[in-house]
């Protein structure tokens, strides 16, 4: 008993210092960079990506690398996500890489408000506006104070000489020249070797660098983390773009045209519900036209209804109009950098033209002659050609066809009656085998 005098005592030693001094928790163990990826446009989903690394940077002390690609943000507050970034606590990194990626628009606003910029050779710089793909200008901020005021405000909290800011798009090159960026690095495994030892200033005063990966023993460890969207998010990123909204929008709405002409609701159904579905999140994040929208949507129905008045005339037409019309118009207001392509609206309207009004009536031309001949097949007999439960081939009238019993499984080798029509799908039930007659021979035969 008296060895295990000591081991309350043991445990509260063990407890103190694994909690150690108030506040020691919040000091990163070793040096620790993140590089989040930012590639796109800045949408919603990108946005709170950023904003929610920024803050796992911020609590754990580490240094935010941000790989960044992009011609600036769609319908979000680029000056309030920029602003974030120029108040953050721990040092935010830009680095506008690999080869070729841009920075435009509110991307290139968030090089300017990191504490440190950087650029890979092969990059493109500029230009600053518009800093959202939906808008055109943004000279004047909500604040009144001008855009370039604001810019060479930060660099001057930054102890950096005002930056030139590019009206059209430039190379790395001339990007460090201008102090738009400070270092050019063609990697980030290059980037992190180039800036540590840099002091860089940041909301809560100036910090050096730790980014060296550790090369030699004795060397401090440096701990790098990648980080990209997760796959739902990757998802949601992809669709907030006006040509995968619109290519969602044109299969989706041809599957189910499709299965208007089709009994039942089968995978092509639940497919276009899926697309519409992604289609429809879209929409809520890229600004459109409802005229446009209308337009397109009112067009496939117009194809649509003359492909089930089996005909190709005046609605198709109309249709084809409206189709090309609403594709026009659906994006107009987006910047032409993201704006669907005409190519891509020219061969949606071709395909669609081909798809209603000729594969989808043919398709149901075809399916009619085949039901009218299943309906003649009522009453006749066949045989089954596999088990059938409920399901499988049957051959009547020297064709095979799907078949489904109306009771239990029926073995293969089967006489069996057609009895009705699902759809394409014979309902069968076995025939019963006839009874057999004996002879007038075996009658009179008494030893029988």
């Amino acid at each position: 008993m008296r060895r295990l005098a000591p081991l309350p005592f043991l445990l509260a030693v063990a407890l103190v210092l694994a909690s150690g001094a108030p506040g020691a928790s919040a000091e990163p163990v070793r040096p620790g960079v993140i590089v989040a990826k930012v590639d796109g446009s800045i949408d919603r989903t990108m946005a709170a990506y950023l904003r929610d690394w920024l803050e796992t940077a911020e609590e754990t002390g580490a240094v935010l690398v941000v790989q960044l690609d992009s011609a600036g943000t769609l319908d979000q507050d680029a000056v309030a996500l920029a602003e974030r970034i120029h108040d953050a606590s721990v040092p935010v990194v830009v680095w506008v890489g690999p080869a070729p990626a841009q920075a435009r628009g509110a991307g290139l606003l968030l090089v300017y408000a990191a504490s440190l910029g950087a650029v890979a050779p092969g990059a493109g710089i500029g230009p600053l506006e518009p800093l959202d793909l939906v808008q055109t200008r943004n000279e004047t901020l909500p604040s009144g104070e001008p855009l370039a005021a604001m810019v060479a405000r930060w660099a001057a909290e930054r102890d950096r000489p005002a930056p030139e800011i590019p009206t059209e798009p430039v190379p790395a090159q001339a990007a460090l020249d201008g102090n738009v960026a400070q270092v050019a690095a063609a990697s980030v495994p290059d980037l992190l070797e180039r800036i540590d030892g840099m002091t860089v200033a940041t909301a809560s005063g100036p910090v050096t660098l730790r980014t060296r990966i550790a090369r030699a023993e004795g060397e401090s460890p440096v701990e790098v983390r990648f980080t990209s969207p997760g796959p739902i998010a990757r998802v949601l990123h992809a669709m907030a773009s006006p040509a995968a909204i619109y290519v969602l929008l044109v299969l989706g709405l041809a599957a189910l045209a499709f299965e208007l002409t089709q009994p039942g609701f089968g995978f092509a159904g639940f497919s276009g519900i899926g697309m519409v579905a992604l289609a429809v999140y879209g929409l809520a994040v890229v600004p459109f036209s409802w005229l446009g929208l209308v337009l397109l949507v009112g067009g496939v129905g117009l194809l649509t209804a003359d492909v089930l008045l089996r005909r190709l005339g005046v609605l198709t037409g109309l249709g084809l109009l409206a189709f090309v019309a609403g594709s026009m118009l659906a994006f107009r207001g987006v910047s032409e950098l993201i704006r669907v392509s005409p190519w891509l609206i020219g061969s949606a309207a071709v395909a669609s033209f081909l798809y209603y009004g000729f594969a989808l009536t043919v398709a149901v031309r075809s399916r009619e002659r085949i039901t009218s001949t299943q309906k003649g097949l009522v009453g006749l007999v066949g045989e089954t050609r596999g088990l059938l439960d409920p399901e499988g081939p049957v051959h009547v009238k020297g064709t095979l066809w799907r078949g489904r019993t109306m009771g239990g499984p029926i073995p293969p080798g089967t006489r069996i009656r057609v009895r009705g029509l699902d759809g394409l799908v014979l309902r069968v039930e076995p025939e019963p085998e006839a009874p057999v007659e004996p002879s007038p021979k075996a009658l009179s035969d008494p030893a029988d």
